[in-house]
């Protein structure tokens, strides 16, 4: 639903996954003030808002198609080393929010298995474990996680930043995209599906066994 004028402005991306037996299925969308921007069904990523010329998002694409690709080659050679005949469903919801009183707050949040699984402190750019007790799985995802600068330095730097900017240019054009935010937009995408990627290490290899 759109925003109310009294409300934040907001960007927020949303990655679904579910793996069972070796076999990723994604789902997902981008919205940007409460307009859908992007969807994501299986590989196919779509552009609902024109925000990119066609070869600009072409290359975008392909690069979330890639991505999604890898991510999937992996979890079938986890699922060799170490079969799974159950299902686990991943979500990742990231974006910010302007206030109107200036401030900005970026967020990132992962579940597993519809618990809270990670969050990520955009302030200090650590990841924050949310699991329940001590399964090796969450402090392995989370050791795996912080060992790279895409998913600490590079997404702090697209929440706190960043997506601020693509907001400021939503208000001050009442409505309309600035040309300096179309990138980031997918940007945004491939950062939430890297950082998924990373955690994938955790998530498949501590299963059914030690990390």
């Amino acid at each position: 639903c759109p925003a109310s004028p009294a409300a934040p402005l907001a960007f927020t991306m949303l990655q679904l996954t579910r793996v069972y037996r070796g076999n990723s299925m994604f789902r997902g969308n981008a919205s940007l003030n409460g307009q859908l921007s992007h969807l994501l069904d299986e590989h196919n990523v779509t552009q609902v808002l024109p925000l990119e010329p066609p070869d600009a998002w072409a290359r975008r694409q392909n690069e979330v198609i890639a991505y999604l690709k890898t991510f999937r080659d992996l979890v079938q050679v986890f699922n060799k080393e170490r079969p799974t005949n159950f299902t686990q469903h991943l979500c990742c919801h990231l974006g910010c929010r302007l206030f109107p009183n200036g401030t900005a707050q970026g967020f990132y949040e992962v579940t597993l298995n519809r618990t809270a699984f990670l969050s990520f402190h955009v302030p200090n750019a650590t990841w924050e474990r949310h699991w329940p007790g001590e399964l090796p799985v969450a402090a392995f995802a989370h050791a795996q996680l912080m060992k790279y600068s895409r998913t600490t330095q590079d997404l702090q730097y697209f929440l706190n930043t960043t997506c601020v900017s693509i907001l400021q240019a939503q208000s001050a054009r009442t409505g309309k995209v600035s040309g300096r935010s179309r990138a980031p937009l997918v940007l945004g995408l491939i950062l939430g599906s890297l950082a998924l990627l990373g955690m994938a290490l955790g998530i498949f290899l501590c299963t059914g066994g030690s990390c």
